[in-house]
């Protein structure tokens, strides 16, 4: 793969002087639904998850945080003002190639996640890195994450 996110999805329709800009193709969804207290290493659970998928060069993770949901303990989680929750329902979505993402789901083995994974096949229509080339962080030339 040519210079851009890592893991991203390429076919031979690159395009962009430095590759950062490419279009899609098959590629394979992860999602990991866990309660937002969940922990690991005293870190919020999903922030974990996207620690690991960034250091294991996945293309990208993102967290979405849910106003309600409720899961095998059947207690429904709500953002109502009159009935607030401290433990709403999060979900952490990857997409990435069928390789790289199957190549993740052990790190996830090893958080013990007590919420759902499911895995979806999709196709990315067109993935577009920072036109930079940079990692998007803002962060190059300063020292660090």
């Amino acid at each position: 793969m040519t210079a851009g996110a890592p893991g991203a999805p390429a076919t031979s329709g690159e395009s962009g002087e430095s590759g950062t800009s490419r279009l899609g193709g098959p590629a394979l969804r992860l999602t990991v639904l866990v309660g937002e207290n969940d922990r690991c290493h005293h870190r919020p659970l999903y922030s974990e998850i996207v620690h690991r998928a960034r250091a294991a060069g996945l293309a990208g993770a993102s967290v979405f945080r849910g106003i309600e949901g409720f899961g095998a303990s059947s207690l429904v989680h709500t953002a109502r003002l009159l009935s607030l929750s401290e433990d709403l329902p999060v979900a952490v979505v990857i997409v990435d190639t069928e390789e790289r993402v199957r190549a993740f789901l052990p790190e996830l083995d090893g958080l013990r996640p007590a919420g759902l994974v499911t895995l979806e096949r999709c196709e990315v229509l067109r993935y577009a890195g920072p036109p930079d080339g940079s990692d998007g962080t803002g962060t190059e030339g300063r020292g660090g994450a």
